[in-house]
């Protein structure tokens, strides 16, 4: 196995109009914003906008990491609260009759160290989706994507179940003949499965004290294992998901993995484009933490109100050993603050980053 590569600011290329790819991604979430929030008379998450899951959970640095794992928040042994964010990933708030990928957000709370530029209070977040890729090779393609997914919202829901069911089948032709297609699934085609039962991957790069890694989150409980690949019935349902979680949360204690798969050659495992997949066989994902969350409520308004409307999940709050990389990345520093300021602006809802949080329940 080849050593770990060495992070530098060179690892970056930083395109020539990406100052205008910025500006196009903030006005186009602008947009869904702003439709969302006429229609529901509040403001939303330009994506992710309707949560499933909100659980508070420890999470703990594990002793004697191999050096190369042991780097920033992971360089000491340690215990420290968290709070998961399990969502879905459109802008608007729809029946989960209409499937997509699923999304989760770690905000780890009370780590010190040097922070990013600009990065608020104390927390390191973590920002995930169910698939070790990502759907655009740079931020660029990604605003195409994006400008199909904005023209879907607040449509008609019957319409959008419809366009749901016929995608997922879709889906599965493509499957059953060895492809598959980020695309469709972005607009409703992914599998109608349990959130909890997920793996969950950055897909995008980030510095790791002096090298470059990926991150995932793996259940490894039996109460979370057990809905592996386990495909919800959502018919007549419209938060299907929400009680699922719920009885899974309820039903004994959950605990995941946090694991980092280290950067090992910079053609194959590139930072600037994270449709390519990083080879486990080249570098297997080492675990380097492990989340424990107690049986509790899955969901519940009241954790809603201090979660969706008080707190921003952002991979640019943290610290500057875990710097986001990437044109993916890069454009989301711009994007994720325009965003929670104008939610907090409509909501008249002040969002800041906790130095603890209390959970209800």
């Amino acid at each position: 196995m080849k050593p770990p590569i060495h992070y530098s600011p060179d690892l970056e290329t930083i395109p020539d109009d990406e100052a205008d790819t910025i500006q196009s991604l903030k006005a186009t979430l602008l947009d869904i914003m702003e439709t969302t929030s006429e229609h529901y008379g509040h403001a939303v998450r330009s994506v992710h906008a309707k949560s499933h899951g909100i659980l508070k959970a420890e999470l703990t640095v594990l002793p004697d990491l191999p050096p190369e794992f042991a780097q920033g928040m992971f360089a000491v042994p340690g215990v420290y609260q968290a709070v998961l964010r399990i969502s879905t990933n459109p802008g608007d708030i729809l029946s989960d009759s209409i499937s997509v990928p699923r999304g989760l957000a770690l905000k780890v709370m009370g780590v010190e160290g040097a922070r990013l530029s600009g990065a608020e209070g104390n927390s390191q977040d973590f920002v995930m989706v169910n698939g070790p890729v990502f759907t655009a090779p740079n931020a660029k393609a990604f605003l195409k994507s994006l400008k199909l997914l904005a023209k879907t919202t607040d449509r008609a829901e019957w319409a959008k179940k419809a366009l749901s069911a016929v995608l997922r089948g879709t889906e599965r032709v493509l499957e059953a003949v060895g492809g598959g297609s980020a695309t469709l699934q972005t607009m409703g085609g992914a599998p109608n499965v349990h959130p909890l039962g997920e793996t969950y991957y950055s897909q995008t790069a980030f510095r790791h004290g002096h090298h470059v890694a990926k991150f995932s989150l793996v259940p490894v409980s039996e109460t979370l294992t057990c809905h592996t690949e386990e495909i919800i019935d959502t018919k007549g349902r419209p938060d299907a998901l929400r009680e699922a979680v719920a009885v899974a949360a309820e039903a004994g204690v959950c605990e995941w993995e946090l694991r980092v798969q280290l950067c090992r050659d910079a053609e194959a495992m590139p930072v600037e484009n994270p449709s390519v997949l990083w080879d486990e066989e080249d570098s297997p994902f080492v675990t380097v933490a492990r989340l424990r969350a107690n049986p509790q409520p899955g969901w519940s308004e009241a954790r809603a109100q201090i979660v969706d409307e008080k707190l921003r999940f952002s991979v640019w709050t943290g610290l500057e050993a875990h710097r986001p990389l990437g044109s993916v990345n890069r454009v989301r520093r711009e994007t994720y603050k325009m965003s929670s300021d104008f939610r907090s602006q409509f909501n008249g809802c002040p969002i800041h980053e906790p130095q603890a949080l209390d959970l209800p329940g």
